[in-house]
């Protein structure tokens, strides 16, 4: 989710698994054949399934005089941010990470009771000082949507850092090189350089082979998960990302694609104007 940088540098309890399902074909010579699909994995039995509320978070720090109104719902203050862990915490809930969310999404694996998912957009660096020693705790993990570019930069995580939270057990995923939409990706985007030049770049290449590459050294793991800048998705967008072997893609409160729902989680922002009561009631609100 893009704001402005003093703000981010770019702006699913249990249920069982369905039953086997059959998917008609007819060949040419109109003899019928039956694909079986893995149980619990139509669109219609995930989407039937209980929603695991998931937050997103962007920069944790106290607001300053510079800050628009719009803004400050991507910056949660620092007291407001302890306050929303410690009310997770008081009320039971027991953070999950994606592996976890595709078993129960996918089959009915059981989730521990009041499953929860914390994620964190843009790599800001307070994500790591403030946000990671909080979530340390309550023995919670989050998910990390690293946007390549910004690594390395004042105000933003390093490589190292990245690499130190997903060795301490927690996912990072990935959110583009820049934070561009995918619903204006290019395969043939001709740029229009300074000095009057132009260059031709596959938006897909740069926004996503390449930034998933890099995370994937920092690492030493495959990126399975990806976050929608600005929440944004398109259909287009879907099979690109399944064909660089995505297991799922998180947007933001829009409703889920009917056919794509892995390609389309929902998560909501955890709002800096949110007290813990707030939060709460938004979690129990947002995800049926």
């Amino acid at each position: 989710m893009k704001i402005t940088k003093a703000i981010p540098l770019a702006l699913a309890l249990l249920a069982t698994a369905g039953t086997p399902t059959f998917a008609k074909h007819n060949t040419p010579s109109a003899a019928a054949k039956t694909a079986v699909i893995a149980p619990g994995t139509d669109p219609a039995t995930i989407i039937a399934r209980k929603q695991v509320p998931i937050l997103c978070y962007h920069q944790i720090r106290d607001w300053t005089a510079k800050d628009s109104k719009n803004a400050k719902d991507y910056i949660c203050p620092i007291a407001t941010f302890k306050a929303h862990m410690k009310m997770l915490a008081d009320s039971g809930y027991h953070t999950i990470l994606p592996d976890q969310l595709m078993a129960y999404l996918t089959t009915g694996a059981a989730l521990p009771t009041k499953p929860i998912m914390l994620t964190f957009d843009d790599t800001d660096l307070d994500q790591f000082t403030i946000a990671d020693p909080e979530l340390k705790k309550y023995h919670y993990k989050a998910v990390y949507f690293v946007m390549t570019v910004s690594l390395g930069r004042p105000h933003y995580m390093t490589t190292d850092m990245v690499k130190k939270l997903s060795d301490e057990g927690n996912v990072i995923g990935s959110h583009t090189w820049d934070h561009h939409m995918v619903s204006k990706y290019n395969h043939v985007n001709v740029q229009k350089l300074a000095n009057g030049k132009t260059k031709t770049v596959d938006d897909w290449v740069e926004q996503i082979d390449k930034p998933t590459k890099k995370l994937e050294e920092i690492t030493g793991k495959k990126m399975d998960y990806f976050a929608y800048p600005f929440g944004i998705w398109n259909k287009a967008a879907i099979p690109e990302l399944k064909k660089r072997g995505f297991k799922a893609a998180f947007q933001l409160a829009d409703k889920r694609d009917p056919v794509d729902p892995l390609m389309t989680i929902r998560r909501i922002i955890a709002s800096g104007y949110w007290s813990a009561k707030s939060l709460s009631n938004s979690i129990r609100g947002s995800f049926k």
